[in-house]
C-alpha cells in the first residue's frame, strides 16, 4: 500500500513560498498522486490570503489547492476528534483546535501528517508524523 501525506497549513504555505523548495522536491520524490490536506488546511489558508486582500496570493492559494486533492471532515474524523480531544485534555495537554482537527483528520484518513508543527501534534498519540522542511 503506498502512504499518503496531508499537507499541513505551514507546509503548504512554504510550498508557496518557495515553488522549487524542500517542499516542492518532497512531492517530487513521494509523487503527486501521494498527497493531499484537509479542508481545514484549505480555509486556514484561503482565510490568510483574504486577510491580506492581496489578488496575487489569493490566486496563488488557488492554483495551489486545485492541485492538491482537498478532504471534506465528516465521519470518522469527528469521532478520531472526540476521542482525542478528550485524550489530550484528560492529561492536561491539549493542543490548537484547528491542529486537533487537522491531526484527527490525518488519523482518519489514515494520512502520514505532514507539518513543521511537531511541537503541538507530536502529543497525539499514533499519529505519524513528517517534517518536511528539516
Amino acid at each position: 500500500m503506498t502512504s499518503r501525506y496531508l499537507l499541513d497549513t505551514n507546509i503548504i504555505s512554504d510550498l508557496m513560498r518557495n515553488p522549487g523548495g524542500r517542499v516542492a522536491g518532497r512531492i517530487r520524490t513521494v509523487g503527486e498522486a501521494a498527497i493531499c490536506t484537509s479542508i481545514i488546511v484549505s480555509a486556514e489558508l484561503r482565510f490568510g490570503a483574504a486577510k491580506r486582500n492581496t489578488p496575487a496570493l489569493i490566486a496563488i492559494v488557488d492554483k495551489i489547492l486545485d492541485r492538491i486533492p482537498v478532504f471534506s471532515f465528516e465521519t470518522p474524523a469527528d469521532q478520531f476528534y472526540a476521542i482525542l480531544r478528550a485524550k489530550l485534555e484528560g492529561a492536561g495537554q491539549p493542543i490548537g483546535a484547528h491542529d486537533l482537527l487537522i491531526a484527527a483528520h490525518a488519523q482518519a484518513l489514515g494520512c502520514t501528517l505532514v507539518t513543521h508543527n511537531r511541537r503541538e501534534v507530536s502529543k497525539v498519540q499514533d499519529l505519524t508524523v513528517e517534517d518536511w522542511l528539516v
